[in-house]
Order: C-alpha cells, then structure tokens, then sequence
C-alpha cells in the first residue's frame, strides 16, 4: 500500500505558503521549483486545496495563501481534498475472487473488518496532526540549521 504522492506534496506546497507567504507571492512556478514537480501538478494540487477551502490562489502571479489557521488544517484535511481515497476506501481489494476457492469465497469476510480498523487508525492519526505542528517543526529545524552555520 502506498498513499498518492499528492499527499506529501500538498504538505510540502502548504509549508512553503506558510513558509514564504509573509515575505513574497508564492505562484505555482516558485512552487515547482521547491518540489521540484511540474507547475501544472502544482496549479491542480492548489486546486484541489482550493475546492476544500484550504487555500485561496490569485490569478496571474497573485500567488497563494493559506485561508485557515493552521491549527485548524488537519493532515486528514488534506488527505481528503487531493483525493487519496478511492470511494472512500483507503484499500481497494481486487474484483473478482474465485468465489469456488474456498479462500477466495471467503477473503472479504475474514479481511474487510480487519482492513477497516486499519483505515480507521490511520484517519484518527491524521485528524491529530496539524499545519500549525508542521510549521513549528519546520520553523525549529531552520533554527538549527542558520545557528549551525
């Protein structure tokens, strides 16, 4: 199982808004360059945050902000407005197991429960981290890394 790369990369594209925003406008191209991704996954990504209400994006270089406080932003949150889940369900089992094999008659009762409570956690450990905890970790690694020069 791994979860879409959107993920990681709405975090990181949210951490530079954060990060950047107060100083300079932060458009989808000074993104891309921090990613290192292309601008147009990053204008869809932003759009994504945008339809969730996580962001707000100017046209042209108007560039983009943060629209809640980061406390307020959950991981979940995030993981939710780029899509990681397929129909709601963070595991997809394969279609059509041979009903006749006495494995595959009974996979989805003996795994669904099991895949469940697992899905479970992960969301309830997502919905107990924040933006705001991101940019405290990020703003003390910077610390570190200005007084180590």
């Amino acid at each position: 199982m791994q979860i879409s790369s959107r993920f990681t990369l709405a975090l990181h594209i949210l951490a530079c808004i954060d990060a950047f925003s107060p100083d300079r406008k932060v458009t989808s191209k000074f993104l891309a360059g921090s990613t290192n991704v292309n601008p147009v996954i990053v204008r869809k990504i932003l759009g994504q945050l945008k339809s969730d209400g996580i962001v707000e994006v100017a046209r042209g270089t108007g560039g983009a902000t943060i629209e809640r406080p980061l406390e307020d932003i959950t991981f979940f949150d995030v993981y939710e407005a780029v899509g990681c889940l397929d129909n709601g369900e963070l595991f997809h089992f394969h279609e059509n197991p041979d009903l006749n094999c006495p494995v595959g008659g009974n996979i989805h009762a003996v795994l669904d429960g099991k895949l469940n409570r697992v899905q479970l956690a992960l969301e309830r450990e997502l919905k107990s981290i924040t933006l705001a905890d991101v940019s405290e970790d990020l703003k003390k690694r910077l610390k570190i890394e200005q007084s180590d020069l």
